[in-house]
């Protein structure tokens, strides 16, 4: 099959459908809720479940109990959506369960608005809900990215056995693009460990499993906590990802962007170079983990003066590209919320004036 015109969020469906999940559970929220409407009609067509829980909260648990199942399951929802499964998320998450958060970003805090918007990196990447957990969260681009990563995430989800979230912005549901659904992402679902509950039939076992993420003495949760982080820790060893662009120069500002903000620095770099100016960028598309060696490598080129995190908040993923840079150059920071999305013009202006301060 080559390629098809589709609508971001109708193209995230479909990637989960090719990528064998057949079971979807969700709660309708703009800008996102195209993806309930497609499977909706494409689930029962593939012999798969479609299921309209009564609320967010519902649909989190939903997910709990298919995957504690060893089903291969996912939802998709958008920023208060997603706050609203958090705490089932941290029970996911405890119970060493994959599944698939799909989350389409719209504006905040509070019911904010219904356009784009990067404003939940806090949300996924510093863990929306309680205790020490960790989420595998990437980031697309585009909508072949979002395809791709949406595919990825199920044997990711199961490689790690935690839940996996794909964060885009409102923009990536709602654009369309041209895109593809690769055969070599196409993958069987795993319970290779035989941790699900089952049944002791169907794992030919006279042990019974127990799902659980109470551990009323210290020293258990203690050792389970160490367990988890151990696997965050593997994360940070084998899946962190990310693309640079203009690097190869002497560049003389670096710019950190991810999702569609980095395609507006794309513009950015290139009417820069237009002028016989260079500007490097380095786009993570996993923010957890966070490609953190590579923003350092990057800044510490010596024509580079400084680094700008250019994102649609009020500066999330700064805090991380600090980090990243470790004082070595100056961090700034340039964004805006409410759907309205910087152009480049207005991203060149702050760049320009960082250049000449």
């Amino acid at each position: 099959m080559g390629k098809v015109l589709m609508k971001g969020n109708e193209a995230i469906g479909e990637a989960a459908i090719r990528a064998g999940c057949l079971n979807y559970f969700a709660y309708p929220i703009t800008p996102q809720s195209e993806v309930a409407e497609y499977l909706s009609k494409r689930l029962p067509e593939v012999g798969g479940v479609f299921l309209q829980g009564e609320s967010e909260v519902a649909v989190s648990y939903m997910i709990f109990g298919a995957s504690a199942c060893g089903a291969r399951v996912f939802t998709t929802s958008s920023s208060p959506g997603i706050s609203l499964m958090s705490e089932g998320i941290s029970y996911i998450t405890a119970a060493q369960c994959p599944a698939v958060f799909i989350n389409i970003m719209r504006g905040g805090p509070g019911l904010g608005g219904i356009l784009p918007s990067q404003a939940d990196y806090f949300q996924s990447v510093k863990g929306g809900g309680h205790g020490d957990y960790r989420l595998l969260v990437m980031a697309p681009a585009s909508v072949q990215e979002a395809v791709e990563m949406t595919m990825t995430a199920f044997p990711l989800a199961e490689k790690y056995r935690n839940p996996v979230m794909i964060l885009g912005d409102g923009l990536i549901g709602q654009m369309m693009e041209p895109v593809e659904f690769p055969d070599h992402l196409k993958s069987e679902p795993s319970n290779k460990d035989g941790w699900a509950t089952n049944g002791m039939d169907t794992r030919r076992s006279s042990t019974r499993n127990l799902v659980r993420t109470l551990y009323l003495v210290p020293e258990e949760l203690n050792a389970h906590n160490l367990k988890l982080k151990a696997k965050y820790d593997r994360m940070i060893r084998e899946e962190i990802r990310w693309e640079t662009y203009n690097l190869d120069g002497d560049y003389r500002m670096l710019i950190v962007s991810y999702g569609t903000m980095s395609r507006v620095c794309r513009t950015v770099i290139d009417n820069f170079k237009a002028k016989g100016i260079e500007i490097g960028m380095v786009r993570p598309k996993t923010l957890f983990p966070f490609p953190k060696q590579a923003i350092y490598d990057a800044a510490a080129k010596a024509s580079c003066r400084a680094a700008i995190s250019v994102e649609m908040s009020m500066g999330q993923m700064v805090e991380d590209v600090e980090l990243s840079v470790k004082g070595l150059k100056p961090v700034h920071w340039y964004g805006k919320c409410g759907g309205d999305v910087p152009t480049p013009e207005e991203v060149m202006e702050e760049v320009s004036k960082l250049m000449a301060s």
